[in-house]
């Protein structure tokens, strides 16, 4: 008996029995394979290289059987036209080709996705189907890193009015499983998966994985609104399809600036994943501690010492210590020195943790200005509100400035006390300095002023620090609820409100970071995440 019909026979008995594990492994597309395969393929090439024989081949030893037995199963007209696909799948196949090869797995894939959606017996195409989607995804992410291959495919579909590229293609596909899946009529939502139901977040992750690890995550939008509207609870499906999809929603979130909502999802992620899952861990809690920062939650040295934590606390730590303290010189030089690393993570993360911080360091920066040069009023004066002046916070900028841009401290000649400037705040940023000829806290650097960068600066580049420039910060502070109080413009101060009722002037001016943005992103859900009713 021939090898294809000997196959096909093995085919027709995993369908009667409804063995769906034993047709995924028969059905393999890829290397590693047995021999017989290869010589499957030969037999294809020189016996059937006529679609029509092919056709005729698979519709005589799989034939379409009537009034088939309880707990049996037969073929019907997607399964042979899937069949047909994948005898020429091995008839044509490349493994050098990778164009080629993706080609055809592609129709091959969509081939499967018809015969998954049949209502009688399509469940039992679920195995096989998560298989040739892992195949397709993989193969087109090792296709979407050549660029050669890229632009040659490029050049195939110049005349097509609406080109996609192979992500977006191999990503419709698979959304077609999963929308197969999702509107499987096998269980209610709101009962245990059964069915072709058991595939829907293994799908909706297969999808959102090729999409966030190219670039992509933007077009899941549509995905995580059907989820929304009909998936049930993920809750009932197991830990590993959970942790799964609660990462890539929480990294779909990061990549749209919804760092509560991600954090949300990477907390339970990281919580459900067992200790002994180190690598898992680690990947989560990478992203967790970004967002729980970008919250204003500061990460703890108990945390940062766990054996998942060690690759990103030396990074992680300088950050938390540069917001505690208002440290912009520190917090430049972190970024700069792990970006890098940070990169790897993905473009959002960095750009989130460059810029989005930046309103926690001014905040420290205003607290330690305001302890530095306060002197609280005696006599009949001391009812009056505590105040910073907007002048001192801006002589702190400057100074920071100038340190990003390479100045070094300079010990300043003895003199009498200058308008406008509070002597606590000038010993302060002159202190441990070197001697200098210049009437200045400051010296130049040997060569003048370093060229800053735009994200280098306290404001931008080598932008100078103005008083608009001042108060439009603290008018943005206390806009975001980090400063409580308001500025009156006249005295040219920041007043502090809610003193006697904190019990300090530092507590009712500077509220807990975490609690001025939970205030504003607290949401009653997250949007892609189904929770039980």
């Amino acid at each position: 008996m021939a090898l294809t019909t000997q196959f096909l026979t093995s085919i027709r008995g995993f369908l009667k029995t409804l063995d769906g594990e034993t047709l995924r492994d028969w059905l393999k597309v890829e290397p590693p394979l047995p021999q017989q395969y290869f010589e499957l393929a030969a037999e294809l090439k020189e016996a059937y290289q006529d679609n029509a024989a092919i056709e005729r081949l698979i519709e005589s030893c799989l034939p379409e059987e009537d009034d088939v037995p309880e707990g049996q199963g037969t073929t019907w007209p997607g399964f042979v036209a899937f069949m047909k696909d994948y005898f020429e799948y091995w008839r044509d196949v490349d493994f050098n080709d990778l164009l080629g090869a993706h080609q055809l797995l592609t129709a091959l894939t969509n081939s499967c996705a018809t015969a998954f959606n049949n209502p009688t017996y399509g469940t039992i195409m679920l195995e096989t189907s998560i298989s040739l989607c892992s195949s397709l995804s993989k193969l087109t992410m090792t296709l979407n890193k050549r660029a050669d291959l890229i632009r040659k495919l490029a050049a195939l579909h110049a005349g097509d009015e609406e080109r996609k590229s192979v992500i977006e293609v191999t990503a419709e596909i698979m959304q077609k499983f999963f929308i197969t899946c999702l509107t499987d009529r096998s269980s209610p939502r709101y009962a245990q998966p059964t069915g072709k139901k058991i595939g829907v977040y293994i799908f909706a992750n297969k999808t959102l994985k090729l999409l966030t690890m190219n670039h992509k995550s933007y077009m899941a939008a549509q995905l995580l609104t059907n989820v929304m509207a009909k998936s049930p609870p993920l809750s009932y499906y197991p830990a590993a399809q959970r942790v799964t999809y609660l990462y890539f929603l929480g990294r779909f979130h990061v990549n749209h600036t919804h760092y509560s909502r991600a954090a949300e999802c990477f907390q339970e992620a990281y919580s459900q994943t067992p200790s002994h899952f180190q690598n898992h861990r680690r990947l989560i809690l990478t992203y967790l501690i970004a967002c729980n920062m970008l919250r204003g939650r500061l990460p703890s040295q108990a945390l940062l010492q766990r054996p998942e934590a060690q690759s990103m606390a030396p990074c992680y730590s300088q950050l938390a210590l540069s917001i505690r303290t208002g440290n912009y010189v520190l917090f430049q030089h972190t970024i700069k020195q792990h970006e890098p690393w940070l990169r790897s993570k993905g473009l959002p993360l960095l750009t989130g943790l460059q810029y989005n911080l930046r309103v926690l360091l001014w905040r420290s920066l205003a607290r330690r200005t305001f302890l530095l040069t306060y002197v609280p009023p005696a006599g009949d004066e001391s009812r009056k509100a505590a105040t910073l002046e907007l002048r001192h916070l801006e002589t702190t900028m400057r100074y920071v400035q100038r340190r990003l841009e390479g100045y070094l401290p300079a010990r300043v000649a003895p003199k009498g006390r200058q308008a406008g400037i509070n002597n606590m705040l000038l010993k302060a940023v002159s202190n441990s300095a070197a001697p200098a000829s210049a009437d200045s806290t400051l010296a130049p650097p040997p060569g003048g002023p370093r060229r800053l960068a735009p994200d280098e600066g306290l404001l931008m580049g080598n932008m100078q620090v103005t008083a608009e420039h001042v108060e439009g910060v603290v008018a943005s502070l206390i806009d975001q609820d980090f400063l409580h109080g308001y500025i009156a413009h006249a005295q040219g101060v920041f007043a502090i409100m809610g003193t006697k009722q904190k019990g300090s002037a530092v507590s009712a001016g500077w509220p807990p970071p975490s609690e001025a943005v939970a205030l504003r992103t607290t949401e009653p859900f997250v949007p892609g995440w189904v929770k039980e009713e």
